[in-house]
Order: structure tokens, then sequence, then C-alpha cells
């Protein structure tokens, strides 16, 4: 990979990588480092480690003197100190900080890189997934070339297990809280996402695999690491960070929005009804000065109902402890029906919260996968625990839709996914052709959860092309007739798109008009004297409302038109195609074999 300057020598990435009695971890983490395919320097600084963590790093120091650097200093009791330590030796263009406990992915700083150096990034989100540790997903949907800071989840990822543009680090200052048992990483994140210019997404590979340790000794396994007290304490210096370097407006009430949601709120729930009543009251206290702080309009109206009512209540301890009693209970959703009304959707089901006796009512709720906000509610009927919900699927847009069940109860809405729960009778409905679109219910493959596929973006459409006859016409056309049923239905004739020629062995492909007729109907004349040497398989492609859905043209052999001889020219002189539509063997699908044959060749297949 060559630098942006030219200079072959230039180190890409410096993997920063703080050691503190991790000598089990570190043959994993090393091993994964080095294999990156990049130039690299790894500086692993050696936090006063006494499990002999720093004779298994001297030996890859020595075994990799153009990799490996070690660093030691004393024990600090915390990752940030070694991390500026490690900023400091460090001479990529790019710095990567990694825990000696996680490990990367083969390719992950290959495809950061690549993806900074084509955008210009600052910073670089590589997708993240836990080993018995939960890691962040809102941000990882889709990748993005150009991620913005207000219209985007990257803000939600404040960890700093990502990919770091070292001049921006440098010039602005930007490092880590020392003497911090937890939030280091907060302050530096936070700081760097305020300087960034250009933030992009990798989303489509495993950067980066967040590992807890069996023996639950990482300070962030630590029954005290996220003591509510602590961390509101803690949560106001990123904050009036960040307020000190975004000015008033949406911007920074997208960013207080997530401070609120995420960090603020967030002690209210399981910590606060672990917490004593004095304890309690502490934590109300110090929310309700964080919010008279920097609660503004722009984040008032940004908060999800549950965080409305907390705000209103922080002077009710009661109310407080009510709301997460709510909040913490377990959704409790079993689907027990699923059924074609016409062109509505009725799913059936129980729903609850466990351990609450009713609640006030119930609702699916779907969501758009890859559009952010985008949802369709509706509301249930009612049986005591069951209900009954009938979606009009003509309402939804293209796209994957994953349905929810929203139970309310006091004011407070808990969601769960509902499929994976179901009476073994529920079935998959069929696919089902509305107007244009196709809509098709499934279960997902990883936990078996309801999703609608409309338009046909993931789910194979069920439909079947065929061909009455084929035919020589004059010229080098071969004619076509056919019909297409998709899901057992009769497209509509706009639907209809095009005839498609893919080579078998190049990949190549040739689009030829279609004339759509009445009931399903089809015609096409490909001038076949224009096609390449070569097998060329016959596809028909209808829209759906999604990609174009393509299906294999089936034809059996006393459909196929006999082979033929097609004169033409190339390059000034004479050329000869020989042209053999056929049904392949087996499930009889229609392909043409088409040769190239000098003049001479022809003549004499002709006359002899």
């Amino acid at each position: 990979m060559a630098t942006s300057n030219g200079d072959e020598d230039a180190v890409d990435v410096s993997v920063i990588i703080p050691a503190h009695n991790c000598r089990q971890y570190l043959d994993r983490c090393l091993t994964a480092a080095l294999v990156q395919r990049i130039r690299k320097e790894i500086i692993v600084v050696d936090d006063g480690s006494t499990d002999g963590s720093d004779e298994l790093l001297d030996l890859y120091a020595t075994y990799h003197k153009g990799s490996v650097k070690v660093v030691s200093i004393a024990g600090s009791g915390g990752a940030g100190r070694p991390r500026n330590v490690g900023i400091e030796h460090a001479t990529g263009r790019y710095v990567f900080f990694c825990d000696a406990d996680d490990y990367l992915g083969p390719e992950a700083l290959e495809r950061m890189v690549a993806m900074a150096d084509r955008n210009g990034s600052d910073i670089v989100l590589g997708k993240v997934v836990g080993h018995g540790r939960r890691a962040p997903m809102s941000m990882f949907h889709r990748g993005a070339e150009r991620a913005e800071l207000g219209d985007s989840a990257v803000y939600n990822s404040l960890s700093c297990f990502k990919l770091f543009r070292r001049e921006m680090l440098i010039s602005h200052g930007i490092k880590f809280g020392e003497g911090m048992l937890v939030g280091e990483d907060i302050h530096f994140t936070v700081h760097a996402y305020c300087h960034a210019k250009v933030i992009s997404v990798v989303a489509d590979y495993d950067c980066y695999h967040l590992v807890a340790r069996a023996d639950g000794s990482s300070i962030m396994q630590q029954p005290g690491s996220r003591d509510p007290r602590g961390w509101l304490t803690m949560i106001r210096g990123p904050i009036q960070l960040m307020t000190e370097h975004v000015p008033p407006g949406p911007l920074r009430d997208h960013l207080l929005r997530r401070h609120f949601r995420l960090d603020v709120f967030e002690q209210l729930g399981a910590p606060f009804l672990e917490a004593d009543e004095v304890q309690r009251k502490e934590i109300a206290q110090e929310v309700a000065a964080l919010c008279d702080r920097w609660m503004t309009p722009g984040v008032h109206v940004r908060l999800s109902r549950t965080d409305k009512q907390r705000l209103t209540a922080l002077g009710d301890i009661n109310r407080l402890v009510r709301l997460a009693e709510i909040e913490g209970a377990a959704v409790r959703r079993r689907l027990t029906g699923l059924r074609w009304e016409a062109n509505r959707l009725v799913v059936t089901g129980i729903a609850g919260l466990d351990g609450m006796p009713e609640h006030d009512g119930v609702a699916v709720v779907l969501r758009a996968r890859n559009v952010r906000g985008q949802e369709l509610i509706v509301p249930a009927e009612r049986d005591g625990a069951a209900f009954a919900a009938r979606i009009d699927v003509a309402a939804l847009d293209s796209g994957i839709w994953d349905l929810r069940v929203a139970v309310e109860m006091e004011g407070v809405v808990r969601y769960g996914r509902l499929g994976a729960d179901r009476d073994g009778r529920v079935t998959r409905p069929a696919p089902r052709l509305i107007g244009a679109v196709v809509a098709l219910p499934y279960f997902t493959r990883d936990n078996g959860n309801l999703s609608i596929d409309v338009g046909g973006h993931l789910m194979t459409v069920p439909g079947r092309a065929r061909i009455h006859r084929t035919r020589w016409t004059l010229g080098r056309r071969l004619v076509i007739d056919g019909e297409v049923t998709v899901v057992g239905a009769v497209p509509a004739a706009s639907a209809i798109s095009r005839l498609v020629w893919r080579e078998r062995q190049t990949g190549n492909e040739r689009a030829e008009r279609v004339v759509a007729l009445p009931g399903g109907g089809f015609a096409a004349r490909p001038a076949m004297g224009r096609f390449a040497p070569g097998i060329w398989d016959a596809y028909l492609e209808v829209e759906l409302g999604g990609p174009p859905a393509r299906f294999r043209i089936e034809t059996d052999a006393q459909s196929v038109a006999a082979p033929r001889r097609l004169w033409g020219r190339l390059r000034g002189g004479a050329v000869v195609r020989s042209v053999r539509p056929y049904a392949t063997s087996g499930k009889g699908r229609l392909s043409t074999v088409v040769r190239r044959m000098t003049t001479r060749t022809a003549f004499r297949k002709i006359l002899g």
C-alpha cells in the first residue's frame, strides 16, 4: 500500500496496546496485529505488569524488531497514561488503540486505512463484535464513506477502538484522561469527534473483537467500574469539553441527547434499583444537576417517552423506582398466528411484562432496517394478554421491515423483537404480490425473528418464466414468446423489464428489450448475430418494488428453434456465427451456444 505522500518507508498505522497483567491474552492480540497487511508499528506500553507479561513482550520485540516496540512505565492504575505514552512514541499516519485482551480481524487495518485514504478521513469506525461483552451496533448498520456527526449514530460509540489520523491528535492536543478508572477513552474520543472533518464507517467486516476475560479481571468487568455516582461525576468532563467546541444548535442538541440517553438517564435504570435509599437520592440529585446545566428544549424534544417521564419525576424517588422496575421487566411476547387477509398481514400473539399483571396497551411496530427513524405503528386489538394486529403491507416502503411488539405500562413503552418465541403451528405465510410490489414475510436466519421483505431485497422471489416457442425471423433475430408468473400471480405489464443474457464463463451480460403482453405474456427479439462467442444463459428480469427479480427462462427441446449460421462483417472482413439455442438437460432452461467461424469453415459445413 502506497502512502499519500509517496514515502514508501512511512508507517501507515501505529497500533498502541496498553498492557497490564494480561500475559494469557497477549499472544492472540499481538499475532492479530502482526498479520495486518499494512506498514505498521506495534507499540506495547507495559503498565507495570507483574505476571510475566514483560518477559513475553521482550520475546516479541526481539523476534519482530521492525514491528514491535515495548515501552515500560510504572503502574498507572488506568489505560489513559499508557495510551498517551503510546501516542508520544507513534510515527504512523494513523493510530489505532487496541486493548491487550482484544484483537483485530485479519483485514481490519487494511480496510480502515483504505477507507481513510479514499476519503481523507480523520476517524474511521470499524465494526466491533463482542465475545461475552456487549458491542455497539447502531453505527454499524451500514458503511459510510462520510458520516455526518449530527445525522448519524457514530457519536453513540465513544470507545477509542477506532482509527485516528495522528496529525489531528497532535495538532489539537487530543489526549486521554489520566488517573481515571473508567471514562478516559470517552474524554479522548469526544475531543477527537469535535475536530474530525471526515468520519467514515467500515460496517461490512468484523474489524475489532471485544473480549470478556474469563476471570472477570478487566477494569470494565469489575463491579465498581460503573458506579452510577462516579459515572455521573466523570461524564461532566466530556460533556463540558464537547460544549466548548460545538456551539448551541441542532448539532449540540443531537450530541447532548446521546449523553443524556446513554450516560445520564441510564443511571436511573438498573443501577438505580441496585442502589440503597441514600444512594438513590444522590443519583437523582446528580442527574437533576446535569439537567439543570445542559438540558435544552432541543434535547428535550429528542428524548424518549420514558426519559421525559424520568425528567419530570426527579423529585419523586418512588416514581423513579417504579419507572426503573417497568423498564427492567422482561418483555413477554409469543407469536401465535400469522396469516393473510386480502393484502393485510394479520399478526396474533400474547404480550406483557414479566411481574406486571396488567398493561395499558399493545402495538406492533415495524421498523425499517436500513432507514434510520422510519417506522410504522399498528395498534393491536386486545383480549387480556392476547393481541391481534392487521398490517397494511401496501403502506410499507420498499426495504426490510423488522417487527416488534410494543407494550405500554404507565406511559413507559417497552419493545421486544417478535417471532423467535412462537407456537409450533406458526409457519411463514406465502409471499404475496400487492399491486406491483412483492411482499415476503420471513423469519430471520440467526434468531428466527419476524421480518417483511418488501421488494425482494434479501429473500428469493418465487417466480417462473417459461417460453411457448422460439423462431428465427429476418435478419439475425430470434423471436421469443413466453409468459411469467410471480408468487403464482400475474405481474403488472409495467413490471416486466428486460431479457438478460449472461455468458457462462466470463459473466458478461447483454440486455434486450422485452414487450409486455396481457396476462403475463412477453415477447423479445434478441439480435443473436451480435453475440460474442460463448454459452449464454437467458433470464427475465421483473421489477417488483426492489432490486430486479431475475428468473431463469424455462423451455423444452420442442420449443427451441433450430441452429442457424448468421453472416456478418467484423473489422472489414466477413464473419460467420453459429448460433445454437437449446434447452439445458434436467430443468430445461434456455441457453444458446455461439461460435465464431471463418467463411472457409462455414462453406465446408454447408457443402459437406
